[in-house]
This record gives C-alpha cells, structure tokens and sequence, in this order.
C-alpha cells in the first residue's frame, strides 16, 4: 500500500519545504515533522535561501530525540558507538556529504561546512576532526528514545529473532560478522532517516539528510543517506530525499532514478509512486519529492511527514 501526498499544478508552487521522520516512523511523530517544517517555511518566506531551509529543519530533527538521527541516533550492535551520516546539496551545485561521523550533535550543520571546503565528502575520524576545527564542540547523549530502541534490538538478538522482521538480517549468524572491540553481543529495527526539502523564493531546490543509520548495524555501515542519488538528490527539476533500508535504495539509486523519471516529464505523484514501486513489499521505503509544480510523499510504511507550500 502506497501512501502519497500530491499537489501538481504548473506554476503552483512558489516556495514551500516538507519534512520526514524515516520510513516506519511513527504518525504519533507527525508534530516533530511540522515544527521542522514549519521553521524552515519562515525562513523561505524571509527570503532565505532553500539551503538554509532544508539545514535547519534538519537540525530541529536531529535534536527532537525521537527520531533516528542527532541525539536520536540509533546504537550500534556494541550498545555503546554512535556514527552518523548527513548530507545536503541544492541546484546550485552545493554540495556537502559526512559519514561514520561521532560524537557532534549536529552532522547536518558539519554537513552544510563541508560545502565550504575544496572536498564532497568527509568521513570518520576526518569527519570530526573537521568538526572540532569549525568550532562544533564535543557531544555525546543518547535519547531515552534512542536507548529503549537499542533494548529491543537486544532482546531480539537474546530471542534469536532478529531476522524476523528484517529481511537485511535473514539468515545472518550475528557472532560471524561482529567487528567491534568490544565482546560480542552474546552479554547484551529501525531504517529510518530524516530529510527535508524546500524551494525558495528564488527558484532554487534543495535537499538534506541525517541518520543514525539502520540498526542492527556493523561498525563502518554506511547507508543511502549519505550517498548522491541514492538517499539524495536535488538539480534544476527537484529535491528528493529518500528513507528506508539502505543496502537496498543504494542497489536502485531512489533519488535519482525519480528525479530522472520526472526529468523525462513524469508527474511528481506518479514518479514516486513508481519509485517505491520497485521494492518488494518486505522492503520498507519512502521518499520526498518536489518540482516547481508539485510536492508528493510516497511510502509503503508508516512515515510521519510535513508539508507547508506558499502558492502563486
């Protein structure tokens, strides 16, 4: 079942944002999504650029808690390492990426520095080097919803029933793949993400991304979220920004296989529906999606999300 919002008109949309909270989000999350939303509509209507709209309704996301990215980030298989990735990028040709970044509260705003750099792309130890040089100071908390997910994910793993419900952990034996330092998990779901998109008064798109990552993961995993046209994409015709299982929205590139299907002339509604279209149904998946003409949110799960348009 597919669940979308479309409003498609030529010359509707004179500038406007929409938020998401991840694929399998909670619609009880809705209200996170709208104050996100809604501060980065103020900011559009101020005049400020899409840019600086989509970075901060991140940020508002990643500090909310409940949500898998910022201080709601996800704890790995140890319990214990936290590495985040975010993005964003606009159709002026701004680009900034960081991966497996630890212990910032914000990646999305070393996300928005990395813009300013001769690199794309920061990861790792490099990431938060980069970060405590730019000022961002040293932050580490974990939510009280972040550290009750991480319980049930032990008691999966305890009940030998991780896999169940996660087709990335069927068949996996935990203990031959674990490549952490600490002791395995044996003494111990989520894929969503956030993103925001938004047009300015300018004409300009632009897109964000921040996770935690899915979990149960390995140390090192990186995901969609961070990888241009996977997780990602914002140029001249629109803004995607995509959630759900990683591994396989890297395998079909969402973002930009949409943006492309619109760039053919493909309506907003139908092109991300035909792109959620292409996962199995025991693939969780969603994705945001905006033109000039329209604004469309598909899912084949739950995913809270927001919308605010200023119409010509």
């Amino acid at each position: 079942m597919v669940s979308h919002e479309n409003r498609y008109n030529k010359e509707m949309i004179r500038y406007g944002a929409a938020t998401h909270g991840g694929a399998m989000s909670s619609e009880e999350f809705t209200d996170g999504c709208s104050a996100a939303c809604e501060s980065a509509f103020r900011l559009l209507g101020a005049g400020r650029s899409a840019l600086d709209a989509v970075v901060e309704a991140v940020r508002i996301l990643e500090d909310d808690g409940r949500f898998n990215a910022g201080s709601g980030s996800v704890l790995r298989l140890d319990g214990t390492t936290i590495e985040m990735d975010a993005a964003v990028m606009d159709s002026r040709g701004r680009l900034g990426v960081v991966i497996s970044i630890r212990d910032v509260k914000n990646p999305v705003l070393v996300a928005r520095a990395v813009v300013g750099t001769p690199h794309v792309a920061l990861s790792a130890q490099g990431a938060t080097a980069f970060a405590r040089k730019r000022g961002f100071p040293p932050f580490r908390q974990v939510s009280e919803h972040a550290l009750e997910r991480h319980k049930r994910i032990e008691q999966l793993v305890r009940e030998g029933k991780l896999g169940k419900d996660n087709p990335m952990w069927q068949n996996c034996d935990v203990e031959s793949l674990w490549n952490f330092d600490t002791p395995s998990y044996r003494d111990i779901f989520s894929c969503d993400t956030v993103g925001a998109i938004a047009l300015d008064k300018e004409g300009s798109l632009a897109v964000a991304t921040s996770t935690g990552g899915a979990s149960p993961m390995l140390l090192g995993r990186v995901g969609d979220s961070p990888m241009i046209g996977c997780g990602f994409y914002a140029g001249p015709l629109g803004a995607m920004a995509a959630t759900g299982i990683g591994e396989e929205i890297i395998k079909k590139m969402l973002a930009k296989t949409v943006y492309d299907m619109v760039s053919r002339g493909e309506d907003i509604r139908l092109a991300s529906e035909n792109g959620i279209s292409m996962f199995a149904q025991d693939v969780a998946v969603g994705l945001l999606a905006l033109t000039r003409e329209g604004i469309a949110a598909a899912s084949n799960r739950q995913m809270a999300y927001a919308v605010r348009i200023m119409e010509d």
